[in-house]
């Protein structure tokens, strides 16, 4: 009943609620838990103060104890006041107390804080470390399954295979000494393709027979020999014989006691098989020495040859010698800018119909002035008696000479010439004088066959027109039996190397090297009949299209004509290419280490630096070089390398040129090396961090860091790199004369450090093409240089894209300077780029090599003149070679480095050093190499939106 009761009283209550007005129960409510708190609050703040010692309130009638008058009640006051002091004390120790534990346990939560942040960071370095290791070990079972399956060609630098005395093989003779062509008249037995092309030079006393050799061909021959790579002194094992035997002093030699002098070298064999003769033309006169001489199986390479003695793809055409022996050039080059000169197109010269001189001194003592009787016994005596086609060679000559001299062709010949001088005359007249043409002079140069034009004035005088000319007018002989003349040759060399673009008119002329040489690129080669429409043709050129002739006949001129030793080295080079004969490989630089075999190197100890991300940037892999020597006889390799500048003449490991696969190929039986993205079904960040992907198989870098006195900078730059995939080794170049400290510590990272000691302090070490460097891929950078790591792998992956250019950090460019007409080096932030600092960039070995031996000397002696501009050199030789700019990856522009003593670029006269090298590097080249560009280079889904499951192929770049 009671339970009822209290029920029936709830809902009672509850129902007597739901009829209150809403305003009364809030006002309620108010009192309830506002006003009533504030009243409570308000007295007993009041009661608070008294007791502290306010004002009491006077309503209140209690009565004070100090009142009183009882004397004994002090003492009971004081004995409180004292009780009360005690107790305050006690309560301050005890909250004291209280204060010190509280801080102590609020530093070890704090410390527990840090070991929970430590255990997560440690939890996901090794999260990490084991995706690295499970990448690693993913890597490794694909390495065994290609070793497996894989085909392994040779791909080394050929070991030398020498053959002995023995190894002459009888070769059935061709029916004449003319049809000779490389499988009927050379032995290919003694040039075997592992041979390294031995060749033995012919000197001193085995000569003395062809008479006196013009001194300065003389000197040169011994300094070519000094340097030749090539050269061996056992003739038993050579591969070739090569003797020099012009120029003559003697403008007159006789062709007998020349036959004979030929025969008896000592190793002629009877036929003179394997063997090249070098006739090096120094002035018109004797170019073509060896008509009507028994050259046998010879290959004859000199300037001039006629129809009937010229053995095609088998004797070799050579440029005049009119150079130096060997050195840099470049000083005496005009620049190739501007591209349109004072002249559009010049010629002078003095038609040579027979009067100029009566008796050509480039063909005395040929086979043209031989009588018949002379030349029959010629065969008599055994100069070819047998040989029909011989015989009918030089009668054919002979027969071509007479009809030149004959009235009616002579006519017709000066008809032409008339009206080509007529035409060129005209047509100066109607282009606003910028034609320079001449027909006649005081001083013809002599050497002209009949039917040619002759040069006029000395060298000198035609270096002045040709410098202000852009295009050279050069042509051919009248004549067509003549495949070459000494002046057609002066005329191309002088027109090469003073920048004035050839035009040949007479397109059955042969040019020098054409064997190996695209002539198109460098020349305009037209028929006679052209003669009207040449103006016409030439006018179609446009300013581009000058430039890249005139800059590619500059490489020609450089590279093969400039020299004796140049012209030496391409004939052996055209012999050699024909026999699929490697170059010789370039040679590497030794890495000497700083320390001797038994010093040990101490170990640093500590903490290792923290990481700069957490993320997987690839596998771990033990170190591997790159696959060398891939192309050792791959023939257009070996013909594309002739067209380029570079260094044709040497074998390289490795170049950035190598063509690519297309993308099925790896999936479908060439894919040895290749690690594409998800095994090709590509993917987001998770994938793209745990293979290479992109075009080319897999591959490492080296590092090579430039240090100089800054031990404490260098070892935490070392420091830094634990734990960088890809990373195939480090190579710090020690430039500081004094070796470092035996009680410097260095840290352990997971690969090889390597200290290289180098033999003087340059800033030329940088780019030295070290042994130790193993790998294609170079990163040069500072040592005060701080980069991430996922910037350094970026900065690969790109560097992999675009393998012939350098691709780095900072950015620089060149700037015009409009008041003193110069270049100016500019670091300032700028739209567009030209350079990319070396302190911080990838690079292809490649351009190491080319750098140190193939680079002008003086570009790497104004490095070290300046402790300066090895960067800029680098970025020139680089745009030199492929005419692209370099790419600039993420945002850095510059680096910092609080923590060093000092840098080069600190000091006030840095940028007006940088000034000067630019302008001098472009009078070394002749021209401006470096290109603007107007990008970076960002991670494809930089500043992209994923869905929450995909990860950014980098974070932060």
């Amino acid at each position: 009943m009671e339970v009822t009761g209290i029920v029936n009283q709830r809902n009672s209550f509850f129902h007597k609620l739901t009829h209150v007005r809403l305003s009364r129960l809030i006002m309620t409510l108010f009192v309830i838990l506002i006003a009533a708190p504030l009243v409570a609050h308000y007295y007993l703040s009041k009661i608070t103060s008294d007791v502290d010692g306010g004002t009491p309130d006077p309503k209140l009638k209690r009565k004070n104890p100090l009142d009183r008058k009882d004397p004994f009640h002090t003492t009971d006051v004081k004995t409180q006041l004292s009780e009360l002091h005690r107790i305050k004390t006690s309560v301050s120790n005890e909250l004291r107390d209280l204060e010190s534990k509280r801080q102590k346990l609020q530093s070890q939560i704090s410390k527990y804080h840090m070991d929970i942040e430590k255990l997560r960071a440690e939890k996901d370095n090794l999260e990490k470390d084991i995706k690295t290791t499970q990448l690693s070990l993913d890597q490794l079972r694909l390495e065994r399954d290609e070793l497996d399956q894989r085909y392994i060609p040779i791909l080394k630098a050929p070991q030398q295979i020498l053959l002995g005395p023995d190894a002459n093989t009888h070769i059935v003779p061709p029916v004449s000494s003319v049809s000779c062509h490389m499988h009927s008249c050379f032995d290919y037995s003694r040039c075997s393709v592992l041979s390294r092309f031995p060749v033995y030079f012919y000197t001193g006393k085995q000569l003395l027979d062809f008479g006196t050799i013009d001194s300065f061909i003389e000197s040169s021959v011994s300094e070519i020999l000094g340097k030749n790579q090539y050269r061996t002194y056992d003739p038993t094992s050579s591969c070739i014989y090569v003797a020099v035997v012009g120029q003559t002093k003697s403008q007159s030699t006789d062709l007998k006691s020349l036959e004979k002098a030929l025969h008896s070298l000592p190793y002629w064999h009877g036929d003179g098989r394997n063997h090249v003769i070098m006739n090096i033309l120094r002035q018109p006169g004797n170019a073509n020495m060896f008509s009507g001489v028994n050259t046998g199986r010879a290959v004859i390479a000199q300037t001039a040859f006629t129809e009937t003695n010229y053995r095609a793809n088998f004797d070799v055409l050579i440029p005049p010698s009119l150079g130096k022996v060997s050195g840099d050039i470049w000083q005496d080059l005009p620049p190739c800018s501007p591209i349109r000169r004072k002249y559009f197109l010049s010629f002078v010269g003095v038609y040579n119909n027979g009067v100029l001189q009566s008796k050509p001194v480039i063909y005395q003592n040929s086979n043209v002035n031989i009588e018949s009787n002379e030349l029959n016994n010629l065969f008599e005596n055994g100069h070819g008696s047998d040989d029909v086609n011989y015989q009918n060679r030089n009668l054919k000559s002979i027969n071509d000479v007479n009809n030149i001299e004959e009235g009616e062709e002579e006519e017709k010949e000066l008809d032409f010439e008339k009206t080509i001088v007529e035409y060129l005359k005209g047509m100066e007249k109607a282009t606003d004088h910028d034609q320079y043409t001449q027909f006649s002079c005081d001083n013809p140069v002599p050497g002209a066959v009949i039917g040619e034009w002759a040069l006029c004035g000395d060298a000198s005088e035609r270096r002045d027109l040709l410098v202000q000319s852009t295009f050279a007018l050069i042509f051919a002989p009248l004549n067509t039996s003549y495949v070459s003349t000494a002046v057609f040759q002066i005329r191309l060399y002088e027109s090469l190397k003073y920048g004035a673009v050839p035009v040949v008119l007479g397109n059955y002329m042969q040019l020098p090297f054409d064997e190996i040489l695209d002539w198109k690129k460098a020349a305009i080669i037209l028929p006679r009949a052209r003669l009207a429409e040449v103006h016409f043709i030439l006018r179609t050129y446009t300013d581009n299209d000058i430039a890249l002739m005139r800059r590619q006949g500059r490489f020609v001129y450089e590279t093969y004509f400039g020299t004796s030793y140049n012209i030496f080295n391409t004939v052996l080079a055209i012999l050699r290419t024909r026999l699929t004969i490697p170059a010789v490989p370039v040679p590497d630089v030794p890495s000497p280490s700083v320390f001797n075999t038994t010093f040990l190197t101490l170990k640093l100890e500590g903490p290792e630096p923290n990481p700069e991300t957490d993320e997987v940037l690839g596998p771990l892999e033990n170190p591997f070089g790159s696959l060398k020597f891939k192309q050792n006889f791959t023939q257009y390799v070996a013909y594309q390398m002739f067209q380029h500048p570079g260094d044709p003449l040497r074998m390289f490991p490795n170049t950035p040129f190598e063509e690519i696969l297309p993308s099925e190929a790896k999936f479908l039986g060439s894919g040895y090396g290749f690690r594409p993205v998800n095994k090709g079904e590509g993917g987001a960040g998770r994938e793209f961090s745990e293979s290479l992907g992109g075009n080319i198989p897999r591959e490492q870098f080296t590092i090579v860091m430039l240090t100089y006195e800054r031990e404490a900078v260098l070892i935490g730059a070392i420091q830094r790199l634990k734990g960088l995939p890809f990373l195939n080794k480090v190579l710090i170049v020690w430039n500081n004369p004094v070796a470092p400290s035996p009680e410097l510590r260095w840290p352990e990272i997971h690969v090889p450090i390597l200290v290289i000691r180098t033999a003087k302090n340059s800033l030329n070490n940088r780019f030295l093409p070290f042994d130790a460097i193993e790998t294609e891929a170079i990163l040069s950078i500072d040592d005060d240089a701080h980069l991430r790591h996922d910037e350094i792998i970026f900065g690969f992956r790109v560097w992999r894209e675009e393998r012939d250019r350098i691709v780095g950090f900072p950015g620089r460019f060149h700037a015009w300077d409009v008041h003193s007409n110069a270049w100016l080096y500019n670091s300032n932030y700028s739209c567009e780029l030209s350079m990319v600092l070396t302190g911080a960039a990838f690079f292809h070995k490649y351009y190491s090599y080319l750098y140190t031996y193939s680079m002008p000397q003086a570009i790497r002696n104004k490095v070290d003149e300046f402790i300066n501009c090895e960067d800029i050199a680098m970025n020139f030789l680089v745009s030199h070679i492929t005419r692209k700019p370099p790419i600039k990856v993420t945002s850095r522009w510059t680096f910092r480095c609080p923590g060093c003593p000092r840098t080069l670029s600190n000091d006030s006269s840095h940028f007006d050093e940088r000034h000067k090298c630019i302008n001098f590097f472009v009078k070394v080249y002749g021209y401006m190499p470096l290109l603007y560009t107007q990008y970076r280079v960002d991670s494809v889904l930089f500043k992209t939106r994923l869905p929450h499951d995909k990860q950014k192929c980098f974070k932060f770049i």
